[in-house]
């Protein structure tokens, strides 16, 4: 299957009931918005963990009433991490949200060595996009964790991606190795990678997907592009997840989409025990939204 939109994700997701959701150092009023909104919706209960003074304060301003809510006092954030990787830890929540905490402080809570998330998977950053006009909501990793991977490592990335689509319900996932052409060249190690990961494909090392590169992007989203190259594809333009070569090329994809295009986006973290909503500041209480909606939406069985 696949999903025509955020709203469908959402739909899926509410399906499931309430998701618990730990925030770690939760005073911050974007995400509290966005923790709000999702509680309102009926998709989660919060654990906000963080200084309850502070937490209470935002929560009058965005006039929430906190019922639904658990608030676990802790002011020191690096500590707030901590105790929100304890509630994943001990069953009290289905995953993790990102306060008002410095990511590499947070990471490192999540990665700790004794009691952590840890599953010796690489972390990867999966984003989802609804772009106006395409019919079909797609994913692009890697635009936010790993920066420049070898091949080993987008072998990861992409296993954590086709784990978690089709988790949620996506049983066959068109894959595109991104890259600036289609001739598989020395001097763009993008396109020899590419070539080792459709061969991987083919010999059944992704199972559930359909793995095709290298592409660039208009092989990747449209049937009239690849015809005037003459490209045999069998995905033709019909993309689910693109996989892109470094963190830049993910990074500038998508805030192309998101400026350019009117795109709505999401993203989460995977690779640990637990999705993880880890947001960029400048994402909107919506943006927020939809990335939680994608972290309870993991709670689907393959």
């Amino acid at each position: 299957m696949r999903f025509s939109g955020f709203d469908a994700l959402f739909d899926r997701a509410k399906s499931l009931g309430r998701a618990k959701v730990a925030v770690a150092a939760a005073a911050d009023k974007e995400v509290m918005e966005a923790i709000k909104l999702a509680e309102q919706e009926g998709l989660i209960t919060p654990l906000l963990i963080g200084d309850v003074n502070q937490i209470e304060e935002l929560a009058l301003e965005i006039g929430w009433n906190l019922e639904r809510a658990k608030l676990i006092h802790e002011a020191n954030p690096q500590e707030a991490a901590h105790k929100a990787v304890d509630a994943i830890v001990n069953g009290e929540a289905d995953f993790l949200m990102k306060g008002l905490i410095n990511s590499s402080d947070f990471l490192r809570a999540v990665l700790r060595p004794e009691g952590g998330l840890r599953t010796g998977r690489l972390l990867s950053h999966l984003a989802a996009f609804q772009v106006p006009g395409y019919s079909h909501l797609f994913f692009v990793t890697d635009g936010g964790m790993n920066i420049a991977p070898d091949l080993t490592q987008k072998k990861q990335i992409l296993e954590n991606s086709l784990f978690y689509l089709q988790r949620i319900g996506m049983d066959l996932v068109n894959v595109i190795i991104l890259a600036a052409n289609e001739m598989i060249d020395p001097k763009m190690p993008a396109t020899m990678d590419a070539k080792e990961l459709v061969a991987m494909g083919k010999a059944g090392e992704f199972s559930g997907a359909i793995v095709e590169g290298p592409l660039a992007l208009d092989g990747a989203v449209s049937a009239v592009a690849l015809k005037h190259k003459g490209i045999s594809s069998k995905i033709n333009g019909e993309v689910d997840l693109i996989l892109t070569p470094t963190i830049e090329v993910g990074n500038v994809l998508g805030k192309s989409m998101v400026y350019f295009a009117g795109a709505t986006m999401a993203g989460i973290v995977l690779g640990a025990k637990v999705p993880i909503v880890l947001t960029s500041r400048s994402d909107t209480p919506r943006n927020k939204f939809m990335a939680i909606t994608m972290a309870a939406l993991s709670r689907t069985q393959a």
